[in-house]
Parts: structure tokens; C-alpha cells; sequence
């Protein structure tokens, strides 16, 4: 395969222009005479392979590197996101956070590259659409953030993702509690004897294992989208819908670059088992309840993929802060962030005020 310098022109079979992806035909249209040319994306009807991660951490061969098609990197300076897209785009803004302040990287041949992606499934214009209703269903946002509803910063991008694959075998050991009751006697504040249930717990030692296997774990490597907006758009359907990597499906489209390396994105794939590994012990220990829960997992069968996921994205300023609205560009899903009027919930308190007020007169009056 191509080095990450390599270059590769997904030409126009008519006029020699460069063709872009399109979304809505699922196809390379050319942006200059309009030809369809799906055919050079065949290449993505290869088989999607899972890589051991033990041999990959020791050294990915180069047939697995670069972006086998020429491109141009840029760094943010504002939100440090690195952008790469096709040589002839000139980027003047940055589209993670609309900062000016954008670098131009060296490319990196040793980038691992994707070995899957999902294409992009919606067009601008339904995304456009679902934009204007989530800002107009924003109940607390400013009237003139729902006026202009700021859909003219919509960008697509494809964003870095890690996915990691093991099977595990967990020994555990607890101590489990069932509740019984037993009545006690007690005199209250009028000096009178009653009686009353009182819960207890009886403990008892005990112990299992567990076996499970964890497909496509999630770990997002994108420095430029807010995490907490990625994780509200997922999931993607990276178990059934991902395509082998083609050049064609970025053509004309910024990617983000990973900044979280394989290493790290492992060590927090490793997290997320071991706490969904202990939960999953936690609901085998019978009671009704337990403690000093202890938990040996054994890790086997690791694999990985780096894939590419697609989103649109809105970036734009209101007073001295930056919000994102991320909407996944293969199901729909939408997230966001807005500012708030001070005012409407000021009245809205008022509202709420005035209503309480006339409740609490008109118990009094009765």
C-alpha cells in the first residue's frame, strides 16, 4: 500500500476534475460536471481484518500506515484539533472551533491508517433541516440563536475512533447479604412503648466466575468534537455496517487525524473492560445485597481496528464562548450545546412565583 505521500487523484472520468463523495447518491459525483463514478470505490468491498493488539503494540508493518492518497495537514492552535484534507482545499478556518489561528503539520507516514470506516448517510440539506428544529425546540436558548439558527457553519468531518475486541475470564469472591427483619421495641417522644421492624443483613461468603466477550469497544481519538457530545450521538454501527477503507470515501472531506495513539487508547479500552467486567460480576453475586467485592480478570484474544466515523458538525460563537452541535452523519442523532437566556428563565421563575403565591392564598382562604 501507499505511503501517506503518495499521491492519488480520484479523477472525473469526464472532465478530469476531482471528484467528491456524495452522501446523498452514495457515490463520487464531480463537483465541475456532475458525472457519477461509484466505481472507484469498489476497493471498500474488501474484508475488514481485526488486528492483534500484542503484535501491534510491538511494531505495525507500513503496509498499514499513511492515508494511501496525498494530503494536507493543519493544526489548531485554539483547540489543537488536526485537520486533513485534500491539497487543492485552502483551510482559513478551523472547523472544530472556527479559530483562524491554523498551522500547517508535517505529515506523518507513520500514522496507522483506518482499516475501516462508515460512509457518510446523511446529505447537508436533511442535516441542515434537523439543525433548524433541535435550535428551535430549544425552549431557553436566546430568540436570535433560534432566528438565524446558525446552520451556515455546518461541516462534515470524519472523526477517529479505536475499537477494541478480548474475551475475559473473571474469578470473583464477595460477601453476600440477604435482609431479614426482626421487630423491636421502642418508647416514643410521648412516652408511649411501640414496636417497630427493623431491617438486618446476614452475611455469608461466596464466589464465581464470569466469562465475556467484548465486541467494538469504543474509544473516540478526537481532540476536536466535546467528548460528551460524541458519546450522546453514538452508537455508530461499527459491528455491521463498516466498509473496508477506499481514498474515495474521504474524497473531498476533512478527517480528523488521531491525537490519542494506539497505546493510550488501549490502556483506556483496558479501563472500560475492567469496570464493566466488575459490574458484570457485581449482578452474579446472589443476596440482597454485597461488599468486598474482588475481582481477577484474565484478558485474552485482544484485537483492535482504527476506523472512521462520520459527523456533521456546527461550531459557532455566541458572546465569548464557543458551543458544538454534533449530529452523526450515519443515523441522525443530534447533541448539543446552547446559551442560555437569562431572561426567559427569570420569567419563567416569576411565573412559577405568581402560581405558588395564588395556591398558598387559596388554601389559606378556605
Amino acid at each position: 500500500m501507499s505511503e501517506l505521500t503518495a499521491r492519488q487523484k480520484l479523477s472525473c472520468p469526464s472532465c478530469g476534475g476531482e471528484a467528491q463523495w456524495n452522501p446523498a447518491k452514495q457515490a463520487l459525483v464531480c463537483p465541475y460536471c456532475g458525472t457519477v463514478s461509484p466505481a472507484q470505490v469498489d476497493a471498500a468491498t474488501g474484508e475488514i481484518t481485526e488486528h492483534c493488539l500484542v503484535t501491534a503494540l510491538r511494531g505495525i508493518d507500513d503496509n498499514h500506515r499513511g492515508w494511501d492518497a496525498e494530503k494536507v495537514s493543519v493544526k489548531c492552535q485554539s483547540c489543537q484539533a488536526v485537520s486533513v484534507f485534500d491539497p487543492h482545499r485552502v483551510a482559513q478556518r478551523c472547523d472544530f472551533c472556527g479559530s483562524s489561528a491554523m498551522i500547517p503539520v508535517e505529515q506523518q507516514t507513520r500514522l496507522i491508517r483506518p482499516e475501516s470506516l462508515l460512509e457518510f448517510k446523511l446529505a447537508e440539506p436533511q442535516v441542515r433541516d434537523t439543525a433548524r428544529k433541535w435550535y428551535g425546540s430549544r425552549w431557553f436558548a436566546p430568540n436570535a440563536l433560534k432566528r438565524r439558527a446558525l446552520t451556515d457553519t455546518v461541516h462534515g468531518i470524519y472523526i477517529p475512533y479505536w475499537t477494541f475486541d478480548a474475551q475475559v475470564h473473571a474469578d470473583w469472591t464477595a460477601m453476600s447479604g440477604d435482609y431479614y427483619y426482626e421487630t423491636e421495641s421502642y418508647t416514643n417522644s410521648n412516652g408511649q412503648r411501640q414496636t417497630r421492624q427493623v431491617r438486618k443483613t446476614r452475611w455469608y461468603r461466596t464466589s464465581g466466575a464470569l466469562d465475556h466477550f467484548f465486541d467494538d469497544e469504543l474509544v473516540p481519538a478526537s481532540k476536536g468534537v466535546q467528548l460528551e457530545l460524541l458519546r450522546q450521538v453514538e452508537p455508530f454501527p461499527t459491528m455491521s455496517d463498516l466498509k473496508a477503507y477506499a481514498a474515495g470515501f474521504l474524497s473531498g472531506w476533512v478527517v480528523e487525524q488521531y491525537q490519542i495513539d494506539l497505546i493510550a487508547a488501549a490502556q483506556h479500552s483496558q479501563q472500560q473492560m475492567d469496570t464493566k467486567t466488575r459490574s458484570l460480576c457485581a449482578e452474579q453475586v446472589p443476596g440482597d445485597t454485597h461488599r468486598d467485592l474482588e475481582v481477577q480478570a484474565d484478558y485474552s484474544r485482544q484485537s483492535f481496528k482504527h476506523i472512521l466515523v462520520p459527523v456533521w458538525l456546527i461550531s459557532y460563537t455566541y458572546g465569548s464562548k464557543v458551543y458544538q452541535v454534533v449530529i452523526n452523519g450515519y443515523t441522525g442523532v443530534i447533541a448539543g450545546k446552547h446559551p442560555l437566556s437569562w431572561i426567559k428563565i427569570t420569567l419563567l421563575v416569576l411565573a412559577i412565583l405568581i402560581v405558588v403565591g395564588f395556591v398558598v392564598a387559596a388554601m389559606g382562604g378556605q
